[in-house]
């Protein structure tokens, strides 16, 4: 495959002796929280691991993501940006009884590997300077490494089916009025980015649902473990709507992954981490219910990612409550307050 032509322009070229921009500041931040998180959850996995190969994929997650912390932490130091507090070891108990199931740990590696790809992809082409591009290219690059080992040892074990197969096209077609049509009129079948969205969507949802029931399991506070039922009704609701779109047009769906979560009630994170880890998902899904919508053409599944990006805001709303309630919710990079200053 050839390379695209060099451009020649100036001598200019950004260094690392120049401040971090807003997005710069911004992504290194969100980047060094999430991992901070996920570094525990990976050391508790690790505890609880019996397959060889689902344990090595385990330890390159790992390795990645203190990694890149390290790196964030270089560059912030030197720009003399205090470094996050993010998680300790204080929200981790590596001695908790097993949760999940070796399964479910390959699945969770490929949610959380396509949400860092969505943070590294939106923020290669807002970065400038050298250091800062240099380390989100390299994010994408072991993220999309680790990516591949995934999807590698879901299809060897078995774990996942493909999306759908659809017929190839006998021509080029230019569509009707009756395309966008959904509720009244003429229905047209899914089409290719359609099915592709609904397919995803319901992968990322059944993970998430199985985690958030782990989470409502071992829910110490009250108050948090009820969201976290709530937020599991919601995402169920999210899930069967999305199958009956594919299975009216007699396509398979990915199935649950609810029985690969224990039965402990005795919880190996703290409720802060999981409370920050469902409010991460959830802004996730509302980004990814955006893209689906951008790519669709029928109203009646063009009003369902409506629908759930509304319900999936006002949990997210009543989570970020809870976390600034607990004095939990670490304040991110933010322009200065001029009001404030005169």
């Amino acid at each position: 495959m050839k390379k695209i032509k060099p451009i020649k322009l100036s001598s200019y070229k950004t260094n690392t002796s120049e401040k971090l921009t807003s997005a710069e500041m911004g992504k290194l931040w969100a980047t060094y929280m999430g991992n901070s998180m996920a570094s525990f959850i990976l050391k508790y996995f690790l505890q609880h691991v019996d397959d060889k190969h689902i344990k090595t994929l385990l330890e390159n997650a790992l390795q990645l993501s203190e990694e890149f912390m390290k790196t964030i932490k270089g560059i912030f130091e030197k720009d003399g940006f205090p470094i996050p507090k993010g998680f300790t070891e204080e929200d981790v108990n590596l001695g908790a009884p097993r949760l999940f199931l070796d399964e479910f740990y390959v699945h969770y590696l490929k949610y959380a590997s396509k949400a860092g790809l969505s943070i590294y992809s939106i923020a290669i082409p807002l970065v400038f300077r050298e250091d800062v591009k240099e380390f989100f290219r390299h994010c994408m690059d072991s993220t999309m490494d680790l990516m591949e080992q995934i999807k590698e040892i879901l299809m060897h074990k078995g774990l996942i089916s493909k999306p759908p197969l659809i017929p190839v096209p006998e021509k080029v077609e230019f569509v009707h009025k009756d395309f966008l049509n959904g509720y009244l009129g003429n229905k047209r079948p899914l089409h290719a980015m359609e099915i592709t969205h609904l397919y995803d969507n319901i992968e990322n949802n059944v993970t998430s649902k199985a985690l958030i029931m782990a989470f409502a399991q071992v829910a110490k506070d009250e108050k948090i473990r009820k969201l976290f039922e709530r937020g599991k009704d919601l995402t169920t609701n999210n899930i069967e709507n999305y199958k009956q779109k594919l299975h009216d047009e007699d396509l398979p769906s990915p199935p649950y992954l609810d029985d690969l979560i224990t039965n402990t009630t005795f919880s190996p994170f703290s409720d802060k981490l999981m409370l920050f880890h469902k409010m991460d998902m959830f802004s996730i899904k509302v980004r990814s219910f955006g893209n689906s919508v951008a790519v669709n053409g029928r109203h009646d599944i063009g009003m369902v990612y409506l629908k759930a990006i509304m319900k999936n805001s006002y949990f997210v709303e009543n989570a970020a409550r809870i976390m600034i309630e607990k004095g939990w919710f670490e304040q991110p990079p933010a322009a200065a307050d001029r009001d404030k200053l005169s």
